[in-house]
């Protein structure tokens, strides 16, 4: 069973996004409890999920790189 709390983060975002209301869901609940989810890894482990992320750099990039 979810927490309180993240039944209420699931019914927020359950809210779909107009391009996610285009595409249609199916189960606008259960979408929005695996993004949530897939979310929280990312945030408890930024560099475990950025070495399997296809879209982020394998190198973080330094302040010291960036063209100002």
């Amino acid at each position: 069973m979810t927490e309180p709390a993240d039944e209420k983060r699931i019914e927020k975002r359950a809210n779909l996004t107009p391009e996610e209301l285009e595409a249609g869901s199916d189960d606008p609940e259960a979408q929005a409890a695996a993004i949530l989810r897939e979310s929280d890894e990312r945030v408890a482990d930024p560099e475990g999920t950025r070495r399997t992320s296809t879209q982020t750099p394998d190198e973080p990039i330094l302040e010291e790189d960036v063209d100002r």
